[in-house]
């Protein structure tokens, strides 16, 4: 038997370029690139109800923040948000957000937990009702 050392790279090289790909899983329709803002282009905010929050970005990019449990001061009359941002000025998913919520002021800043961050299209914000839409 001959050894050939080309073959013996070829095989090896291909055998790491195959392997990551495999490994990956395959991309679920409608993924697409993140869209990040900055923390500063955030600018208002509307709660759909006790587990979902509409938010104002830029002036007309929407997107719903929806709550891995009722926040029930969400729907005070008073209700403030509490958002604190650590590490870099952006927000790319819900795992960028540490988001707390006030009845009004003096009232303790409950934390809630933002488990999905979506952009709505243009057809979902024309669908929000006045009092969801921020």
């Amino acid at each position: 038997m001959t050894f050939q050392p080309s073959l013996v790279a070829s095989v090896f090289a291909l055998a790491l370029t195959a392997s990551p790909v495999a490994a990956q899983p395959a991309a679920a329709p409608g993924d697409g690139p993140k869209e990040c803002f900055f923390t500063n282009q955030f600018e208002t905010w509307r709660a759909a109800d006790a587990r979902t929050i509409n938010i104002r970005v830029r002036g007309n990019h929407y997107y719903r923040l929806e709550l891995g449990s009722a926040c029930p001061a969400l729907l005070d009359p008073g209700a403030r948000l509490v958002t604190t941002f650590r590490g870099t000025s952006t927000v790319c998913s819900a795992l960028d957000w540490d988001l707390k919520v006030s009845s009004g002021i003096g009232s303790p800043a409950i934390p809630c937990f933002v488990r999905k961050m979506t952009r709505l299209s243009p057809s979902e914000v024309a669908a929000l009702t006045t009092k969801a839409r921020p």
